[in-house]
């Protein structure tokens, strides 16, 4: 007798032959709490009883709702800088990085003319950075105090 034919054989006269509870292996499986089958043999069931089984519910998190803050480095800033036409005076040059975009100022890079700059927040390297130069940094927080 061929090997495969050998099982069922011996299981003859069992009532589930070895697979389990009845109607496992026929037809649609075991309907049970897998939950499979929702797109497929069992869709009248979703369609029926439960209409809001697919889709997104409940909980949005936070993170996902962080806006993306526009920065710039000083390296970038000093560019702007040179493109500007320059002037004979001593007195630092007033860049407003808000009117321009900017929501904050990040110390990447290396600043040769002393400026004042305005921006809604600053990293400390790039503060420091700037007054190395000759400059200052007027942040929001600073602005509202005058």
């Amino acid at each position: 007798m061929p090997h495969k034919l050998r099982r069922i054989r011996k299981t003859r006269g069992s009532r589930t032959q070895g697979y389990g509870r009845i109607g496992q292996h026929r037809k649609s499986g075991s309907k049970g709490f897998r939950k499979a089958g929702r797109h497929k043999h069992l869709w009248s069931y979703v369609s029926t009883y439960e209409p809001n089984y697919f889709g997104k519910h409940g909980f949005t998190s936070p993170q996902s709702l962080k806006r993306n803050v526009s920065i710039i480095n000083i390296t970038r800033l000093n560019a702007i800088v040179t493109k500007l036409p320059a002037t004979e005076e001593q007195e630092p040059q007033i860049i407003d990085l808000t009117s321009l975009g900017f929501a904050k100022l990040l110390g990447t890079g290396k600043i040769t003319k002393p400026l004042t700059v305005k921006v809604s927040s600053c990293s400390k390297s790039a503060a420091e950075k700037i007054a190395q130069a000759g400059g200052k940094v007027l942040t929001s927080s600073e602005d509202s105090g005058e």
